[in-house]
């Protein structure tokens, strides 16, 4: 029945993923972005809600009846990438892509504000729609919550579209999804000398390769096998020269778990291992640790009763080492975070990918998504 119903508009929510796609915008750079959602929503007569937000929107669709405030999530901004496929719609902005699929995300949010706004009479409450910049980057979520813009929310639905799983799947479980993402740079401090005389220096080199070859033992000498941990380097610097030992050298990477407790445990290590090191060749370090997403974990309850309300098979999920801010918003609301598939060739393109392409057949299966979530979602929360 729903599926029938998206029918009717779904060829002008593919023409604004397409609009949306060859006109990406890099976070907290959305202005136009968010000026065509604006014009659309006020076209649609949809209440837009007033918010500090500088990019992205908040809009709201209020039931007949009273009930509880539940919102629906969808990131609007694109990555510094230089797109390479074929598609007729490709990015007119130079090295600006939508290489992870926001342009999905945010058309499928539209085609369930455009269903719900024919169909008020299925709201027991209230649905926000929120249009969320800077996921990318990090600090969209933040800025969210900081300007208060869920106030009142009781329970929050999101979802990722993925080109591993054909399109259809949707993919959902209680517990984790994705990965934390943390961040670390570490710059050590030696003294720089003639190549020919390095024992008039500390060589901050043989620090590093000391340190990148001491940090692989952490997960696989402190970290139960059970659980999925990843710290990768993934660059270093050092020197200019090529007859100089540098001053300084540099290193960096990412950490990437699903079980908090475990952050606690590689950070210290991380850190003693780096400290120990230097001592020992008589140098000093400067760590930055910078926490980017938490894990995203689906609240068990609403996560059961969006699957009971989905009229498609539900998938258990492989889990992503890669990360996604709305797990910030899982902190302070209740939410539930789903998969679902934007290709499913097997020589699909991933995110981040120039090569990236979401077909635009996952559009229905998010609007449904959507739809059915939320219904499920407001039943519930009004049954309790």
């Amino acid at each position: 029945m729903v599926k029938e119903e998206y029918s009717k508009y779904i060829n002008e929510i593919i023409e604004l993923r397409h609009y949306f796609h060859q006109y990406p915008e890099l976070s907290n750079e959305e202005f136009n972005t968010t000026k065509k959602l604006k014009e659309v929503l006020n076209n649609w007569g949809v209440t837009i809600l007033k918010t500090e937000l500088s990019t992205g929107l908040l809009a709201e669709i209020k039931g007949l009846q009273p009930g509880p405030i539940i919102a629906l999530r969808a990131d609007i901004d694109a990555l510094p990438i230089e797109e390479n496929t074929d598609l007729d719609f490709k990015s007119t902005n130079p090295k600006v892509m939508h290489a992870c699929g926001h342009d999905l995300h945010m058309s499928s949010l539209l085609g369930a504000i455009y269903f719900f706004k024919d169909h008020q009479n299925l709201i027991k409450g209230t649905i926000k729609f929120l249009f969320q910049p800077a996921e990318e980057a990090g600090g969209g979520s933040n800025q969210v919550l900081a300007k208060n813009v869920l106030n009142g929310v009781q329970a929050i639905i999101g979802f990722h579209n993925n080109p591993n799983l054909p399109i259809g799947t949707i993919a959902l479980q209680q517990g984790p999804m994705m990965a934390g993402c943390y961040k670390f740079d570490i710059t050590i401090k030696g003294r720089g000398s003639h190549g020919a005389k390095p024992e008039k220096g500390h060589d901050p080199i043989i620090t590093l390769a000391t340190i990148v070859s001491s940090l692989q033992t952490i997960v696989s000498r402190n970290i139960d096998p059970q659980d999925a941990v990843v710290v990768s380097v993934t660059h270093v610097s050092a020197g200019t020269v090529w007859n100089v030992i540098p001053n300084e050298a540099t290193l960096g990477g990412t950490v990437r778990l699903f079980n908090l407790k475990n952050t606690a445990v590689v950070k210290q290590h991380l850190t003693e291992i780096a400290n120990n090191i230097a001592k020992a060749y008589e140098q000093e370090v400067n760590i930055i640790w910078d926490e980017r997403t938490l894990p995203i974990a689906n609240d068990s309850e609403l996560t059961q009763a969006v699957i009971d309300n989905l009229s498609i098979k539900v998938n258990k999920p492989i889990l992503s080492m890669a990360g996604e801010d709305f797990a910030t918003y899982q902190k302070k609301i209740p939410g539930v975070f789903a998969f679902i598939g934007s290709n499913g060739s097997p020589t699909a393109a991933d995110w981040h990918d120039p090569k990236f392409v979401g077909l635009d057949e996952t559009i229905p299966i998010g609007i449904q998504y959507f739809v059915e979530s939320a219904l499920g979602l407001l039943q519930h929360l009004s049954n309790k």
